[in-house]
């Protein structure tokens, strides 16, 4: 029987006034007996204090920075018998586990509510069979869908991959991070020989064939979708291409176009992804696409209006600007890209205010009119210019999930209002044999997150003992010039009430940068005041996307400041400005002259 109980600091010796340094545990999480609990620092040593029960933590009385001694409070814990709990037994060897979620990191993956009551899963020989039997199905081949069906494959797992698309890769490599990236490198090569002429070097106007370039770009997709088909193969994974949907906790029915097939299972991992969002009354004319219509490359217009100032509609303003469309920008918030913060965002702001028509910040779009001429648009705002007529309007304003479009309701599937379908730590539904990952359970919606979803899936289906183990999960804007960000935004630690600080090294003082030409970017880390650990880092420049993967290493690492600024990084790179930004923090920069603190 479950009962609250008082978890107190043990014998600790001699120490007293011991500064809590790390809380690695919420209200909510579920520990086992000998889980860390929080992370205490003397002047001699550092010392974690594990659970002596296992159970579900009801809520934490200690923060970072407090001083406590023996008999201290730290949470109260709702017990249960080890054998009890539905948990897996304590990780251990070289299983991945995640028993780190401590407030020095800031975004665990917005997974939607964490289940308490999930159903049993019934012996194999108990259930119904359908035209095709798996121990693993997966609903959705995107990065994450085919990352599960892969690993399991590789487990020893016999396995169904169901993809609504003719070819594996889902959004991603079909309608969207692939096909946009090569697009991407299309409008780069373009921009860099207009500025070229800054350098003495002078190219004529480009002669772009679209139909060479969608065939390019298509060209890029099937390189990788059938590489795809050929490691399922090797798998021995079974593909079913057509739309599916539950039909009883352990069916799928799956609607091919030709025919209806059912597809039952032990297991299965839903991967179903997640849609443009739509406005409601729009008019429905051709002149109004959403990304994956972008993507097409029908034509270029002249006059292009964008509605989301987010990663997806500055990302294909990059790729129609530089095709030579007239670009303008609408964003309801008061910047671009509002989930990274402000120093990073201006950069690329000052970059495309030169380079588009306009850029309306804080504005709302009131009413589109269809006309022979084009689509009329009425702004409202601050900011808001006259009615002006555009070509082609490109839909931006974000994506939402597939949860109501599988039958996930109709077997009793938990799904909140906007479609998101709530799991655990472990990636399970409140069905145990039915786990879901990527952008169906939540923001970011990332393919890297659905890869490491996906694989992690697999792993507990085959018996590993894990659970979601990610300290933070890095966003890459395509833009040029590229923001990247990962951990703690400047405006969360401020949210948070975090004490930090913030070390900031100007590309404008990198000799990489300069003898690119593009001076424009910023390195910016973000740490704790006490502890001088990362907490985030933020990068605008050339790359940045590239850049941040050492910061997201750090961070998974616990590293500090001076672990950053005594790693000789090579120079001349613009990895050189992670380890400036270090060095600003330490108060030992030669590169940069700062006053002493």
């Amino acid at each position: 029987m479950a009962q609250i109980v008082e978890i107190k600091v043990p014998d600790i010796g001699d120490f007293s006034d011991v500064v809590v340094i790390e809380v690695l545990v919420s209200p909510g999480d579920t520990v086992w007996e000998e889980t860390s609990l929080i992370t205490l620092e003397t002047d001699k040593a550092t010392m974690e204090v594990p659970s002596p029960k296992a159970g579900k933590i009801k809520s934490v009385e200690v923060k970072v920075g407090d001083k406590v001694s023996e008999g201290s409070l730290i949470l109260t814990l709702e017990a249960v018998e080890q054998e009890e709990t539905t948990e897996p037994e304590p990780p251990s060897g070289n299983e991945r586990i995640a028993q780190k979620s401590d407030e020095r990191q800031t975004i665990q993956p917005s997974q939607p509510a964490v289940h308490t009551e999930t159903q049993p899963v019934p012996s194999p020989e108990n259930i119904q069979r359908g035209d095709f039997h798996a121990e693993v199905v997966v609903l959705g081949a995107g990065p994450g869908g085919y990352t599960a069906a892969f690993r399991a494959a590789d487990l020893g797992k016999q396995v169904i991959l169901i993809e609504r698309y003719d070819t594996l890769g889902g959004v991603c490599l079909n309608v969207g991070c692939i096909p946009s990236k090569a697009l991407l490198h299309a409008a780069k090569i373009i921009t860099e020989a207009e500025e070229a002429e800054n350098q003495g070097i002078v190219f004529g106007k480009p002669k772009i064939s679209l139909d060479t370039l969608r065939a390019w770009k298509e060209s890029v997709i099937g390189k990788l979708t059938k590489g795809l088909k050929a490691l399922a193969k090797q798998r021995k994974v079974e593909v079913l291409h057509g739309m599916g949907k539950f039909i009883t906790p352990h069916m799928l029915q799956v609607e091919t176009g030709k025919e209806i097939r059912t597809v039952s299972f032990d297991y299965c991992v839903i991967a179903a992804g997640s849609s443009a969002t739509h406005t409601p009354g729009l008019p429905n004319d051709s002149r109004i696409i959403d990304s994956t219509g972008a993507l097409k490359l029908k034509k270029i217009p002249k006059q292009m209006l964008i509605i989301g100032g987010g990663i997806i509609g500055l990302e294909m303003a990059t790729v129609y600007s530089a095709l030579g469309s007239k670009i303008s920008i609408v964003e309801s918030m008061d910047q671009l890209i509002p989930s990274a913060d402000a120093d990073l965002v201006k950069p690329l702001t000052r970059r495309i205010k030169k380079q588009y028509e306009a850029i309306y910040l804080s504005t709302r779009i009131t009413r589109i009119e269809a006309k022979k001429s084009g689509m009329a648009v009425s702004f409202e705002g601050d900011n808001a210019p006259d009615t002006k007529t555009y070509d082609c309007i490109l839909m931006a304003v974000g994506r939402r999930p597939n949860g109501f479009n599988i039958g996930a309701e109709s077997i009793g599937i938990q799904i909140d209002e906007k479609g998101f379908i709530g799991v655990d730590q472990q990636l399970r539904t409140n069905f145990q044999h039915i786990f879901a990952i990527g952008d169906i359970i939540g923001n970011p919606m990332l393919a890297h997150k659905a890869t490491y979803e996906g694989k992690l899936a697999a792993e507990i289906i085959a018996g590993h003992k894990a659970v979601f183990d990610a300290r933070t999960i890095p966003s890459v804007a395509y833009t040029d010039p590229e923001i990247s960000w990962m951990g703690l935004t400047e405006k969360e630690a401020k949210q948070q009430g975090i004490e930090y600080e913030k070390a900031s090294f100007p590309w404008a003082a990198s000799g990489r940068a300069i003898s690119m030409a593009r001076e424009e970017g910023l390195t910016q880390l973000i740490l704790d005041k006490k502890t001088r650990r990362i907490l985030g880092a933020g990068i605008v420049g050339t790359n940045a996307g590239e850049l941040i993967a050492e910061t997201v290493l750090a961070l998974e690492m616990g590293a500090d400041m001076e672990d950053i600024s005594l790693t000789i990084h090579p120079h001349p790179t613009l990895s050189e400005t992670v380890f400036f930004a270090a060095e600003i923090a330490e108060g030992t920069i030669t590169d940069l002259y700062a006053p002493r603190k």
